[in-house]
């Protein structure tokens, strides 16, 4: 008996030097005495918790031995409740006694110091809160992720300090006591290893930029790790574009300056050979397809400079184009042969049958405002759908040109069985709500004043309601618009709009107002064809007609009612809808007055635009644009003709061009008109973080024909035709233009102007 009592004690010291408590005194020395039953657990030294709740997370109860296995075993069950600072175990007979200090209760958190930070986003940060069980760890753990939150936002200076004030009935109050120090420029980026392109053409590349004065408005040059991720991407992301197939960024190192308060990055890279495409194939495995169907989707061509991104632009394309074709389930994998010799890249788009896949479900995550419906109607792809990757990304890029989310990602993972998927949409929303004040000068309309309510997803339901009022010297606009994307959930966006208008340009020698409201349905033909209708109501008023006037203006002095409706067809192939560099845009629009009112006309203009980017940043712009209105068994007013000048034929005074009568030099629009132009935008060879660029123009057009037969109207047909140079700038205060344009052929008739000047800001 003795020796198995002392083998227990044996094992138990054993125990207990193999798995200690970590950071915690207690005391088993007593409780480890062998020998005798347990009569009675007391538990001293509890304030909230229940005595009985204590005794409940232990391994023995009353009539058990004392066995230091067990004791040694309720000891470590009570500490990992993490309620308590201090546990210990004593022996007083027969009798075990458990000694507990209670951790105290969070009475409140504050956080002092924090300037740049607010204190929810830091709450939001912390994992302890009020009235929950306080621990020295879970407050430095803490303190670690305010640390990091201000690291992530380039303050690498910052200090967080948890301090604790002691109140009565063992509760306290947490302080992090935060110095958030000053932002960690970046004063130098560096770049080793780059031969084909300068350490400037690469610092247009990546998103870190040096720290200059005028970057007072952005934070590209605060030092972030994670921007830095994203530079080795956009790095790769150009050399391949660029045709360096071998490229590689072996490091990427970020140097505090000796004082500790800026950091020096450097990129290393190692650029290699610059390949060209060789033979380009198709080659199927998919049963009856002749990938002779699918030729004129490859974008890529034998003998050009290899690019990455035209070879994923046309897995995109043969995606779309197979599966229109019937075939559900398709694969496509580009395989490139690399020839290093000789520097060429073959390359085979393979298309096979890809794995059965069906879309079990859509999880959305991080839209707190925005309702569900609003993005899953983006979706090409719902619950049962044949799982297609380009229709995923397509979804991701309907989502993102919403506009309701800062950042938008889409993936998939494993569903529930081998055969399903299912995809993960997690956004970040931002401020969709608009209060916009404008001001500025135009050289065509004078002083602007201008300002705007508005909301473009009301009620977390994608609605567009908007209210604008704008003064200007030629005129003053008011109206009221709301938009409905999915009118009775289908892909039809419908609205209303309600407006006042009133013109009193110097081209003009009467002022015009129009007060009307209009109803409209707009849709998607294709991804890239929309159609809207809609229909308009105008009480036009024609009045304070000069006395000198022209006779055709005088008859028109008056009140009068249009009633029309108009279609609006545009085929949209840019790449951006706010700074396009690539693509085309097309559009028809007609107009039929006289549904009811005072007003018969046939109105139908039709225009396009095509963007080229030849070099970085230089674009080449070309548009041109046609119209022709036709009275309907009456004359054509003024206000229904063409005006042309101004943005559309730069160096003319808007309306300077066009019929005009001799003897008072009213200008009277034009049945015709034809307009165009070729525009050239480049860099000026400053910063970036500028955004200002130059530009060279020729605009050319005419307007022409007004209805009777007045000899006193000098009309004609013949071509103007325009150069100039001009200057933009996406200024953080609103857009700035300015330009010089020069009428080189024009008619004696005709009223130019050399300078035009626009600005305008919003705040």
């Amino acid at each position: 008996m003795l020796r198995k009592a002392l083998f227990s004690l044996l094992v138990g010291g054993l125990l207990l030097a193999l798995e200690p408590v970590s950071g915690q005194k207690h005391v088993l020395a007593q409780a480890l005495m062998s020998g005798g039953t347990i009569d009675n657990i007391v538990v001293e030294g509890t304030q909230r918790i229940e005595p009985e709740s204590v005794r409940s997370y232990m391994s023995v109860n009353p009539g058990d031995t004392f066995d230091p296995v067990l004791l040694n075993r309720s000891l470590k069950s009570i500490f990992a409740t993490g309620l308590f600072a201090d546990v210990s175990l004593k022996r007083q007979g027969n009798d075990l006694i458990v000694v507990i200090v209670e951790n105290p209760i969070i009475n409140r958190i504050a956080f002092e110091g924090n300037l740049r930070i607010k204190d929810e986003i830091l709450q939001a940060e912390s994992s302890l809160r009020e009235r929950v069980v306080f621990t020295r760890t879970k407050a430095q753990a803490d303190a670690q992720r305010l640390l990091e939150l201000y690291r992530r936002s380039g303050r690498f200076a910052a200090t967080v300090e948890p301090k604790v004030i002691q109140l009565p009935q063992n509760r306290v109050d947490l302080v992090f006591e935060i110095s958030e120090g000053d932002r960690s420029y970046v004063t130098t980026v560096n770049f080793i290893g780059n031969r084909e392109f300068s350490d400037g053409a690469l610092q247009d590349v990546v998103s870190t930029t040096e720290t200059v004065f005028w970057n007072f408005l952005t934070d590209s040059d605060t030092y972030d790790p994670d921007r830095l991720t994203f530079d080795r991407e956009l790095l790769r992301r150009f050399y391949l574009k660029e045709g360096y197939a071998d490229f590689e960024v072996q490091s990427v190192i970020a140097e505090l300056t000796p004082n500790r308060e800026a950091f020096v990055v450097t990129f290393t890279v190692s650029e290699g050979a610059r390949y060209k495409f060789g033979t380009i194939d198709v080659e199927s495995a998919l049963k009856d397809f002749d990938p002779a169907t699918v030729q004129d989707q490859i974008l890529t061509e034998e003998n050009e400079w290899y690019d990455a991104s035209l070879v994923d632009k046309t897995v995109d394309n043969l995606t779309d184009a197979v599966g229109n074709l019937g075939y559900a389930f398709v694969e496509i994998r580009p395989s490139p042969d690399k020839d290093s010799e000789n520097k060429i890249i073959h390359l085979v788009y393979n298309i096979s049958e890809g794995p059965k896949v069906y879309v079990e479900r859509i999880d959305i995550e991080g839209n707190s405002r925005t309702i569900d419906k609003v993005i899953r109607r983006e979706f090409r792809l719902v619950e049962g759908d044949a799982f297609n990757s380009s229709k995923l990304r397509r979804s991701k890029s309907r989502i993102q040109r919403l506009g309701f989310f800062k950042a938008v990602n889409v993936d998939n993972e494993p569903g529930s069985t081998p055969d399903r998927t299912v995809i993960k949409v997690e956004v970040e929303e931002q401020s969709t709500g608009e209060l916009t004040f404008g001001a500025g000068f135009s050289s065509s309309s004078g002083p602007l004043g201008s300002i705007g309510i508005r909301e473009r997803n009301l009620l977390g339901r994608g609605q567009d309601l908007r209210f604008n009022i704008a003064l200007a010297g030629s005129g003053s606009e008011a109206d009221v618009s709301f938009t409905e994307p999915y009118f009775l959930d289908k892909e039809i966006a419908a609205g209303f709009d309600i407006f006042r208008t009133t013109r009193d340009e110097d081209s003009l020698s009467f002022e015009e107002k129009k007060t009307g409201g209009a109803i409209r349905v707009g849709y998607d033909l294709s991804e890239e064809l929309r159609q809207v209708l809609r229909y308009r109501f105008e009480y036009i008023e024609i009045e304070n007609v000069d006395s000198d006037a022209a006779s055709l203006v005088k008859e028109q002095e008056g009140q009068t009612i249009k009633s029309s409706i108009s279609s609006t067809l545009t085929y949209d192939k840019l790449d951006s809808r706010t700074e396009p560099t690539e693509g085309y845009i097309l559009k028809l629009e007609n107009e039929v007055a006289g549904l009811g009112g005072d007003v018969k006309h046939l109105k139908i203009s039709m225009g396009g635009t095509h963007y080229y980017t030849f070099e970085e940043n230089w674009t080449l712009r070309s548009r041109a644009e046609v119209g022709n209105i036709i009275g309907l068994g009456e004359d054509t007013r003024i206000v229904d003709r063409f005006f042309l000048g101004g943005d559309k034929l730069r160096g003319f005074k808007t309306g300077g061009v066009g019929p005009r009568d001799r003897k008072s030099d009213d200008a009277l629009g034009g049945k015709h008109f034809y307009s165009g132009g070729l525009e050239l935008s480049f860099p000026l060879g400053l910063p970036k973080e500028f955004a200002v660029k130059g530009r060279v123009f020729t605009d050319v057009g005419a307007t022409w024909n007004i209805d009777g037969n007045d000899s006193g109207v000098d009309d004609e047909s013949t071509p103007r035709l325009s150069i100039g140079a001009g200057l933009t700038w996406s200024s953080p205060f609103g857009p700035l233009a300015t330009d010089l344009g020069f009428a080189t052929l024009k008619e004696d008739f005709d009223e130019t102007e050399i300078f035009s000047f626009s600005f305008g800001t919003q705040f």
